[in-house]
């Protein structure tokens, strides 16, 4: 039996491209996982996207930008926490490293662009 806990070094995961730059992702690939943990440096500015089952929540750790939600813009800055809910179309604006918190974990066929 596999255990009740995972451990991931998030600092040597390989950083990945994503449509908001590069990604080290936590338990991600694991349909048994409820939730994944991203560490994102977003470069420049994100591509638009939405995802049609996955929740997200960023917490912005580094550096300031905007966030833009629906086509709404908002000045994020560290500490602020965003809510994504699915079929929000979303990218981050600015030079930013976030949190990401994928529920259910990250699924990347559940990334969509208009």
């Amino acid at each position: 039996m596999p255990p009740n806990f995972s451990i991931t070094q998030l600092d040597q995961v390989p950083p990945v491209r994503c449509p908001c730059g590069f990604a080290r992702r936590a338990f991600a690939g694991s349909t048994e996982n409820a939730a994944s943990l991203h560490l994102v440096d977003i470069q420049e500015d994100a591509r638009t996207h939405y995802h049609k089952r996955m929740t997200e929540i960023y917490l912005v750790l580094e550096g300031e930008g905007e966030m833009e939600l629906d086509g709404q813009r908002f000045p994020v800055k560290p500490m602020s926490a965003i809510y994504i809910r699915p079929g929000c179309r979303h990218r981050a604006l600015g030079n930013m490293r976030i949190i990401n918190i994928p529920i259910p974990a990250f699924d990347e066929t559940d990334e969509w662009f208009d």
